[in-house]
């Protein structure tokens, strides 16, 4: 065997034990890598799996049931309170004013004396006319005395049948004068009368025009008064629902209940009204109608000019399906409702609102049935098949946390979210 192979056999003795021992002073290392790399993977496994249970975990929500009961179905509107008479004040006659008797804003009745004009002009003339007819009372008496006298002298022949006829024609004329001078007396103390100035109407006083000193006419006035009890609101409604408000009308014998509500639809501003009057004619510019319902308004919580927010109650759906108004959801496909399943699961279930119901509740014209039980509190966590566990009524669940928010984010932001609102 020559040099060169032996220095080669030697060279690969020497790698062959070199691999050797280094296979086996590295296989303890690999084995524990691999005991720790199993290790993890079987912890990451668990972890992943502890998650899983998690989410699969009943969401506590707080279910109602569907239920039936009268409905009372309303049209709304934005009324104007109208006062049932406003009478502004104007003197009958001229002259100075000499007493106002009421104070602004101040409850005034009829018949009451709110003003005073000087009366001693139309005293004097009202005098002088009962003077002027009492003086021709008495020539009138006269003239009757002595037609009575003559009349048994002309049978006797004293007097002449012409002077006769001149009695008679003496007591006739006085007889005018006399009727003549009552009217004038009349006249004179009905003058005489104007110069108290009385409330026509039972009103609210409004700021008086003139003060006492001015001298007044008949186109002077002294105040606006405003009846307010009852009290009058008009409103307008579409033309679509004219020939409902009129078969309503109609049919409920003019007893069409109106609630006036204050701006923020809070609470009623007074006892229920009824509407009065359909107006007859449709305005082409708006494509409304008006309305006129009438208030007994005890408390004057209605106010000329003031607007309010008008309820007419049309007419009442017996057996409407009812739930809680947080239970309904908005959703890309319309208004829908989280269904309980008999499994205690949820399932979206389309709806249509059909009106409110008082401040927390809403009639359903279609989507569920009597009974059926709905989620009002804890949407937030749910989607189409969740697994939920129900609470007791008056039971509401915990708020949605943080990490809720970040994770129904997370799974939005990936595409894999619900389509449920919250």
């Amino acid at each position: 065997m020559s040099r060169f192979w032996k220095i080669a056999l030697i060279v690969i003795a020497v790698l062959v034990v070199g691999g050797v021992g280094f296979r086996l002073l590295h296989k303890p290392e690999e084995g524990a890598g691999a005991a720790h790399r199993r290790g993890g993977g079987q912890s990451t496994a668990q972890a992943a799996g502890n998650g899983q249970d998690k989410d699969n975990a009943p969401v506590p929500v707080t279910v109602e049931p569907t239920v039936k009961q009268s409905v009372p179905v309303y049209l709304t509107a934005l009324g104007t309170v109208t006062a049932l008479n406003n009478v502004t004040v104007n003197p009958e006659i001229g002259g100075q004013l000499w007493t106002i008797n009421f104070k602004e804003g101040q409850a005034v009745h009829k018949g009451d004396v709110i003003a005073q004009i000087d009366p001693r002009t139309y005293q004097a003339a009202y005098d002088q006319a009962v003077a002027k007819q009492k003086q021709d009372e008495a020539s009138l008496a006269t003239a009757i005395s002595t037609l009575d006298r003559n009349q048994t002298l002309v049978a006797n022949g004293y007097v002449a049948a012409l002077n006769m006829d001149t009695y008679r024609n003496n007591v006739a004329q006085l007889k005018a004068t006399v009727i003549a001078d009552e009217a004038a007396a009349r006249s004179a103390k009905v003058q005489l009368d104007f110069t108290k100035i009385v409330s026509p109407i039972d009103g609210v006083a409004g700021i008086r025009n003139v003060d006492p000193g001015n001298v007044v006419t008949t186109t002077s006035s002294i105040v606006t008064l405003t009846q307010i009890q009852p009290i009058y609101v008009i409103f307008s409604l579409p033309e679509q629902n004219l020939e409902a408000v009129r078969d309503a009308f109609q049919n409920g014998a003019n007893k069409l209940q109106v609630i006036a509500l204050d701006r923020s639809d809070a609470h009623p501003l007074d006892t229920t009204g009824f509407l009065q009057v359909v107006d007859n004619q449709i305005d082409t510019s708006t494509g409304t109608f008006k309305l006129r319902a009438q208030f007994n308004n005890p408390d004057s919580k209605l106010w000329q000019g003031q607007f309010v927010n008008v309820q007419l109650r049309v007419k009442t759906v017996a057996g409407g399906l009812v739930i809680p108004a947080q239970a309904v959801q908005r959703g890309p496909d319309g208004d829908f409702v989280y269904k309980l399943q008999s499994d205690q699961t949820v399932a979206m279930q389309p709806v249509t609102v059909a009106g409110e119901v008082g401040d927390s509740h809403v009639m359903v014209g279609n989507g569920l049935t009597e009974g059926d039980q709905v989620v009002t509190e804890g949407q937030f966590r749910l989607k189409p098949g969740s697994k939920v566990q129900a609470l007791k009524p008056g039971e509401v669940p915990q708020a949605p946390t943080a990490s809720d928010t970040d994770k129904k984010k997370g799974k939005k932001g990936s595409g894999k979210g619900s389509s449920s609102a919250s």
